[in-house]
């Protein structure tokens, strides 16, 4: 078996509690060298994951380790820079969601990818979850026949803390929640019902924040709750909402709530993230919906006793997203979500920052290089 020689670039919270231990547990990675801004944050990350090299500063990190692919999972406004250096070193690139801060640099990051041929994954995690993936397969098998609507609702609340944020400060981040969480929503909705041509949007700041990062600096906040009306090539409609200050006391703070409604048929998906991780549907004649099983081959071998164990064993342990990449860069075929994917995604959220500073509907093409 071939192994990939791996080097991290970030070293928060979560590349040590997902990151790592999903690098840690396929049997074909290795991970030479981590780099982080702190040099004693790096190291300790460093010393519990056994990691020999320990750089603050990425070029350094590229040129001096023997790499076959990286994993960035720092802030977006640093997305562009160190995917491009990477890329140019012929390595194979995972990189955090949103891709950039723009279209333009996304694009411009699938087209460098693509031309020379590497792995990549922008890893839109909940597209992995069971219940995802087992709309995924109804949806495809015609379960819903000629797709009319989707509603889908992400509700957290990690954005009611007036302190500062850095997903909150559009220089760093882009935009606010949604960039941060209705991507991850704007994706599914994509890969469930296909091609957006248009957007609406209306986006608002209802928390008064701090207006000085830490350092003193001023910034300008971002949006911290959004709508988004999207039409879709196949006629369908869909609505998203993102909010970041919605109460939800739950182990991750959040709940998922989605539906699906087509010619023969409707899907509800509704996820708490304390134990509730269900799907329900009924096709037409069938009378109200009803809980559908989820197969065993949408849960693997992932936890089912609460729904935040679930998503761990799906990012840490079974062979999706970190894990997928590692064996796509070891067996030389392409994984999903790639930067292209990421990109779309991408250009719909530029599509809906132009609609709301501009008050009225956007079509997709209309966003371009």
């Amino acid at each position: 078996m071939a192994e990939v020689s791996i080097g991290v670039i970030g070293t928060s919270w979560w590349t040590d509690a997902m990151y790592l231990p999903a690098l840690q547990n396929h049997s074909q990675a290795n991970v030479l060298a981590i780099c982080g801004r702190k040099e004693a944050t790096t190291h300790d990350i460093a010393e519990r994951w056994n990691i020999p090299g320990r750089y603050t500063d990425v070029g350094k990190m590229l040129e001096s380790e023997k790499l076959d692919a990286v994993v960035i999972a720092t802030a977006n406004d640093s997305h562009y820079a160190y995917t491009v250096q990477a890329l140019e070193k012929g390595l194979h690139v995972l990189c955090e969601k949103p891709l950039a801060l723009n279209y333009k640099d996304a694009k411009a990051m699938a087209n460098l990818a693509e031309a020379k041929g590497l792995v990549t994954m922008t890893p839109f995690t909940y597209s992995f979850m069971p219940t995802s993936r087992y709309l995924k397969e109804l949806i495809d098998g015609g379960y819903l026949g000629q797709p009319y609507h989707l509603n889908m609702r992400y509700y957290a609340g990690y954005g009611r803390d007036k302190k500062y944020i850095w997903r909150f400060e559009k220089s760093v981040a882009g935009s606010g929640a949604i960039g941060d969480i209705g991507s991850h929503f704007i994706y599914i909705a994509y890969w469930l019902f296909g091609e957006v041509t248009g957007v609406f949007a209306r986006l608002d700041t209802l928390i008064d924040r701090d207006k000085t990062t830490p350092e003193g600096k001023p910034y300008d906040t971002a949006d911290d709750a959004a709508m988004l009306i999207l039409k879709f090539k196949n006629g369908a409609q869909g609505f998203i909402q993102a909010s970041t200050v919605a109460y939800e006391a739950t182990h991750f703070g959040q709940i998922h709530q989605m539906e699906f409604y087509g010619s023969e048929g409707s899907l509800r998906s509704f996820t708490d993230w304390n134990a509730v991780q269900e799907v329900h549907g009924s096709r037409v004649g069938e009378g109200a919906v009803r809980p559908l099983e989820l197969p065993p081959h949408s849960w693997g071998k992932a936890r089912r006793d609460t729904v935040h164990n679930t998503y761990k064993d799906v990012f840490r342990q079974e062979g999706f997203m970190t894990q997928d990449f590692i064996s796509a860069v070891a067996e030389k075929r392409q994984t999903f979500p790639t930067f292209r994917e990421g990109a779309y995604v991408q250009k719909i959220l530029e599509a809906a920052l132009k609609s709301d500073k501009e008050k009225r509907w956007v079509e997709l093409s209309e966003i371009e290089t």
